[in-house]
Parts: C-alpha cells; sequence; structure tokens
C-alpha cells in the first residue's frame, strides 16, 4: 500500500473512531498531497508524499517556536501534538552518529577541504537524509565538521617565519 493510500485510509479510521486531532491533521495533510498531485497532474509517489509529510512537519515546528515565543503553550503542544501524528507516516529519523557517519563520507567524497563546500557536501546528503533529519541541523554539522577539517588543515599547513607579516613585506616600524 502506498503511503498516499496510507493516509487516506488512516483519514477514514480516524473518524470512525471520533479521533478529532488525528482526523483534522490528516486531512490537512491530505489536502496539501491533493493539491500537489493536482499541480503535477499526477498521483504522487511516495518519495514525492515523503516531500510534503516533511514540509508539513517543517512548518509545525516553526509554530511552535512562533506559540512559544509568544508565550501560547496551549497552541504549541497541539502543534507538536500534530508533528508526533504526522511522524508516525515518515521513516525513522537518523541518531547523530549516523548523521556524523554519513557527513564524514560525503566529505570525503566530494573531497571538501572548508566552509566554501559546504553546498557540495549538502548536495550529496541530500538523498540519505531526506525526511530523515531536519536540513538545519544536517548543515550546522557539516559547518562544524568543515571548519573542524580546515583548521586541522590549517594547523599542519607549514607556516612562513622571518617577521615578514601576512602581506610578505617588512614589517612596519
Amino acid at each position: 500500500m502506498s503511503l498516499r493510500d496510507r493516509l487516506h485510509d488512516d483519514i477514514t479510521t480516524a473518524m470512525r473512531s471520533g479521533d478529532v486531532l488525528r482526523r483534522d491533521t490528516l486531512r490537512m495533510v491530505w489536502s496539501n498531497v491533493y493539491a500537489q498531485e493536482k499541480r503535477d497532474l499526477a498521483n504522487l509517489s511516495d518519495d514525492a508524499t515523503l516531500g510534503v509529510l516533511t514540509r508539513e512537519v517543517k512548518t509545525r515546528r516553526e509554530s511552535v517556536e512562533a506559540y512559544r515565543a509568544g508565550g501560547r503553550e496551549d497552541l504549541a503542544a497541539k502543534e507538536e501534538a500534530e508533528i508526533a501524528i504526522i511522524a508516525e507516516y515518515l521513516p525513522p529519523p537518523l541518531t547523530d552518529d549516523e548523521l556524523q557517519t554519513l557527513i564524514a563520507d560525503a566529505i570525503a567524497t566530494t573531497g571538501a577541504a572548508s566552509a566554501r563546500d559546504l553546498g557540495r557536501v549538502m548536495s550529496r546528503l541530500a538523498a540519505p537524509t531526506h525526511g530523515r533529519a531536519e536540513g538545519r541541523h544536517v548543515s550546522g554539522l557539516v559547518a562544524q565538521a568543515l571548519a573542524a577539517a580546515d583548521l586541522a588543515a590549517h594547523d599542519a599547513a607549514p607556516h612562513g617565519g622571518g617577521g615578514t607579516g601576512s602581506a610578505g613585506g617588512t614589517p612596519a616600524g
């Protein structure tokens, strides 16, 4: 059964059981899946449906932050309950150890050496982390790893001596 069909069947089950929060959350998700299908003029694949689910979770996480900043804990709790419902349809999230392994492999594969290579590494990580890790978190970990690699390379590089200054000329004096 496709993810899309599972969502549709679970809406019916939630309606029959009287679970209002689950019903309403899944209806909102289904509405976005349906809108995407209308735009694409085709039924969504599991991967595309997963993309919609991931966006729904991201939107709700942003809402939780906004509600907490505004002192609306009641609304933040409702959004978190909706996240928990949607998360049931997502693949299990990657652990930090799994992420570190993927990041190290992506850095080695791309030959990344500094923060300027962040985009290359992130594009390499897009597929294996899709729906399993928040992009902002992955980006932060990649930036840390690249900064550490850049610093290690800088420390290992021979430094010029002789008091010539950074421009190579004689020191001002």
